[in-house]
């Protein structure tokens, strides 16, 4: 029940309309039984300035992040994490000592599922990320704080994928990274203990499609773990072709849940965040079997 003791969170991003957050965040402070309610705020580029002293003055506690602001809005902040500095991105703000505190919980939501069910040396690994794009900062981010020996970037743009390995260069985190264009992924997959598609290709319209194909993802490693960002269709043309190779699979369900998980627990520093309700309401949301 939402009164004027209700504090407030959120997500901002235009459009918004299609975010997901406000399902899982709202179930799992459901859960707890806190007076909080998390609502998505269409805010336009131009007004994301005035979004956030519009924030300050009515008391909102937090909130994420989405396109097109991640980036944006870093000068507008007060303070950012090291790993924020590293990705060039925000997801997560909070409010503290009335400042304004950005930090990214994508890496933090990318690693989790690798961390908690994969027992694995991780120094001994190759990941390999197909884009470059705003989501691969967050994967190379997270495979350096594996301590992967090796990290492959692969695009179809040799300009792009120089100043993507450039803008490297000064990060607070060390990064063994390393830019291939896409002719020479045969070369790659044979060595690729992880491999992340942090393209859009395999989700609507493309959801029919992969970045890769059959023949090529045979290639893996037999002990290779195959990474798709996206999470609907469940699963991707891309893990489906990685369960043929009978590679490991994870879906970018989880990502979504435990960056999200993240957030709450910067905002609200609870003993323990409902996962599982987090992700069991994303799941009936989008109509997936358990």
């Amino acid at each position: 029940m939402i009164t004027g003791k209700t504090k407030l969170l959120g997500i901002i991003g235009h459009p918004i309309e299609h975010s997901l957050s406000p399902v899982m965040q709202n179930a799992a402070i459901a859960h707890m039984e806190l007076d909080y309610v998390y609502i998505p705020f269409p805010v336009e580029p131009h007004n994301l300035k005035v979004a956030l002293q519009a924030f300050a003055s009515i008391g909102v506690v937090g909130f994420n992040a989405t396109i097109p602001h991640k980036e944006t809005i870093l000068p507008l902040l007060s303070e950012i994490s090291s790993i924020a500095e590293a990705v060039g991105a925000v997801n997560t703000v909070s409010r503290k000592d009335h400042k304004w505190i950005g930090t990214n919980t994508d890496v933090e939501g990318f690693l989790a599922p690798l961390e908690t069910t994969y027992n694995r040396d991780w120094h001994q690994t190759v990941a390999v990320v197909l884009g470059n794009g705003g989501a691969a900062r967050a994967v190379v981010a997270g495979c350096a704080k594996l301590g992967c020996a090796e990290i492959y970037v692969v695009g179809r743009n040799a300009q792009k994928l120089n100043e993507f390995r450039n803008s490297w260069s000064n990060s607070p985190i060390a990064v063994n990274l390393q830019v291939s264009e896409w002719s020479s992924l045969s070369k790659l997959l044979p060595q690729a203990n992880l491999l992340v598609n942090t393209t859009p290709i395999g989700m609507y319209p493309k959801a029919e499609e992969s970045p890769l194909d059959t023949e090529e993802m045979m290639h893996l490693p037999e002990d290779a773990i195959a990474y798709d960002l996206i999470y609907k269709p469940k699963p991707t043309k891309f893990l489906q072709q990685a369960q043929q190779a009978g590679i490991t699979t994870i879906d970018g369900l989880e990502m979504l849940v435990q960056q999200g998980a993240a957030a709450l627990k910067i905002w609200l520093q609870p003993e323990s965040v409902p996962v599982d309700v987090m992700r069991q309401s994303l799941f009936r949301q989008l109509g997936f079997q358990d």
